[in-house]
């Protein structure tokens, strides 16, 4: 995620996950292709030819599906604003927020523990102390590793008026 825009008026934090889109695409045109080359000989590669395209080719596509996902947080100062659109190959959504219930941003963490490997992973959050949806909105929804998240999150608190509320320290809460 990436900060795209950082005036007085507006913040807004944006992710496209390009790489990751272009990168399973071409994973799909080739399990695709190599299949349906196999199934273009005939003989006895009809049914190799088959599950290669339709296996290969599907899971490429899951993984499009579940993976592929942008992001855009917009802090607006004017509208008194935060909105949260997020947008996939299921559909789309838009949560709205007002900017005087956000108190702070902050990071949160998890621990994943694989093959005896302990690894902390991050995301940033929302802190909303007011009105209706008073409560933690992650920006978004996967855990990371890197400096991004906290990036993020000390961006949005830099970004908070001067009257607001307190500036807090953004590093760290343990989910």
């Amino acid at each position: 995620m990436k900060i795209t825009r950082n005036t007085p008026e507006q913040l807004i934090l944006s992710d496209t996950p390009w790489l990751i889109g272009i990168m399973l695409v071409l994973f799909i045109l080739a399990f695709a292709g190599a299949g349906i080359g196999m199934l273009s000989q005939g003989g006895d590669l009809i049914l190799p030819g088959l599950i290669f395209a339709l296996v290969g080719g599907g899971m490429g596509a899951l993984a499009f599906c579940l993976f592929v996902r942008r992001v855009q947080v917009i802090l607006d100062r004017p509208g008194g604003s935060i909105l949260i659109r997020r947008q996939s190959v299921f559909g789309y959504s838009r949560v709205e927020h007002r900017l005087a219930d956000l108190s702070h941003a902050e990071v949160e963490s998890t621990t994943s523990r694989s093959e005896g490997r302990t690894r902390t992973l991050f995301r940033p959050v929302l802190v909303l102390d007011g009105g209706m949806s008073a409560g933690r909105h992650p920006v978004v929804e996967a855990y990371t590793s890197g400096r991004g998240p906290q990036r993020l999150s000390d961006a949005i608190n830099a970004w908070l008026p001067a009257a607001g509320p307190a500036k807090v320290d953004s590093r760290g809460h343990s989910a």
